[in-house]
């Protein structure tokens, strides 16, 4: 007779997080969150700038300053440099994240990474697919089908931090994972569908510069001095070759180890990471904001917005392609590969998740410039369009999101409780013998002061008692 089969163990959709994932995350989406507060104050600001009419003219005239090298093809306009320029900042850490989900995240595992990349692919597909179909309907244009397709992660923490709402790892780690991996389909959608002419030279160019950039790290160069030269020449000749200037960013990105060696604390790729992100989270993508964000917003504005048929298939992308998109490639992914939902979260909650990755701002802003370049008018209907779609997944992912904030606050506090004071929270604890004993010797002081103080109040209760006894009994004499 041969033994029965054991059964595989189920595995639970958005568990807890191992140790040094969940440290890494607090880290990164710790300074998206500030970042993506600057960037909601940019966004505000650049709104206000932009319909003030003593202030309008002159956010166009700074909007539209050119400056660089004209002999180097670079004699860009302000808003010019903030996209091409400054977003290649931004993509060159997305980049990092996407090379170290890769070799060491979540992503390693492609049964771990089936679900983020599951749920961004229908994320982005079915945006798509409202727009082209309202589009199509309205007898519009479909060449804007992309623009709904965007996460914005630092705008969705700015959210987040806002609304107060404390999210569990788990589900702030899938939305992390999500915008990453929604980040390299986007970063691919620009290179295919928006590289109009290309100047083969200048490319080619490019590529010796990508493939020395990768020499260098491989020999073991360190020095800024040498790569930051580098990466701008790299950057300069993408950018005259026609291919979206931000295509370098992530391409050096990709190059970076995100792998320990022996004796290391942390990675080449970690370390730079933890450089750049600050810099591209609070000045690159804020900045980017400030000079795309301004468009003429008025109640007319916004009512032909839900009358063309290219805007109002950007809001139903983002507001309803997106949710749909994701919980359904959630569900789906769960649903087929047998996985269960952890314990501690219900369907609502991916729900209310899906419903906040449907604000596109960042990289929607962009592609919107992309597809209707040439047409002011339409570009600036569109980037209306984003907005009002993002402030509407906005308020009803806080709507959602508060439901269960109190059962969110409780997870969270149940996380980070770390009675023992090691450093490390007790969850991730449980089968050490050495938090037992630790918790035991605690347990033992606490039993011996609860005992010291019994026996202080039995003894005060016995010499309250003999004290009222004598009282009683010389009272009774003098009767």
């Amino acid at each position: 007779m041969t033994a029965p089969r054991t059964p595989a163990p189920v595995r639970k959709v958005f568990g807890r997080l191992s140790l040094p994932e969940r440290t890494f995350v607090a880290d990164a989406l710790r300074t998206e969150t500030v970042g993506g507060v600057l960037l909601l104050l940019a966004a505000i600001t650049a709104l206000i700038w932009a319909n003030v009419p003593a202030l309008h003219d002159s956010y166009e005239s700074v909007g539209h300053y050119h400056l660089g090298p004209e002999a180097l093809g670079l004699n860009l306009s302000v808003e010019h440099w903030a996209a091409d320029g400054l977003l290649a900042i931004f993509f060159f850490v997305a980049g990092i994240e996407l090379k170290r989900e890769l070799v060491a995240g979540d992503l390693k595992d492609p049964k771990a990474a089936a679900l983020p990349v599951v749920a961004a692919l229908c994320g982005m597909a079915v945006p798509a697919l409202v727009y082209t179909l309202t589009s199509l309907t309205g007898h519009g244009s479909s060449a804007g089908w992309a623009v709904p397709t965007a996460t914005d992660i630092a705008f969705a923490l700015a959210v987040l931090a806002v609304i107060g709402t404390s999210l569990p790892s788990a589900l702030r780690a899938f939305l992390l994972t999500l915008a990453v991996v929604d980040d390299l389909f986007a970063i691919l959608i620009i290179a295919i569908f928006f590289t109009s002419q290309i100047d083969f030279a200048a490319l080619g160019g490019a590529v010796v510069g990508l493939i020395v950039f990768w020499l260098l790290l491989r020999k073991g160069v360190r020095g800024w001095y040498v790569y930051v030269p580098l990466a701008l020449v790299i950057w300069g000749l993408m950018y005259n070759s026609g291919v979206h200037a931000t295509i370098a960013g992530v391409a050096m990105g990709l190059m970076l180890r995100c792998t320990r060696r022996e004796g290391e604390e942390h990675s080449p790729g970690e370390r730079i990471e933890h450089l750049v992100r600050p810099l591209s989270a609070g000045l690159a993508v804020p900045l980017f904001a400030l000079f795309s964000a301004g468009v003429a917003v008025s109640g007319g504005a916004l009512g032909d917005v839900f009358a063309q048929p290219e805007t109002l298939g950007v809001v139903l992308g983002l507001v309803v392609g997106k949710t749909v998109g994701i919980f359904g490639g959630t569900w789906l992914t769960a649903r087929f590969t047998r996985a269960s939902l952890s314990d501690d979260l219900e369907w609502a909650d991916v729900f209310a998740v899906a419903t906040l990755a449907g604000i596109g701002f960042t990289v929607s802003l962009l592609i919107g410039e992309l597809a209707f370049a040439g047409d002011a008018a339409m570009t600036d209907e569109v980037k209306a369009a984003v907005l009002l779609g993002s402030l509407t997944a906005a308020i009803l992912a806080t709507v959602l999101l508060k439901i269960r904030n109190a059962k969110y606050r409780g997870m969270v506090e149940a996380e980070e409780r770390d009675e023992d004071a090691s450093g490390i929270p007790d969850i991730y604890e449980q089968d050490e013998p050495e938090y037992h004993l630790r918790m035991a010797a605690i347990h033992e002081r606490k039993a011996a002061e609860h005992r010291r103080l019994a026996e202080e109040k039995l003894a005060a209760r016995h010499a309250l008692a003999e004290v009222t006894g004598r009282a009683g009994e010389e009272d009774h004499r003098r009767a």
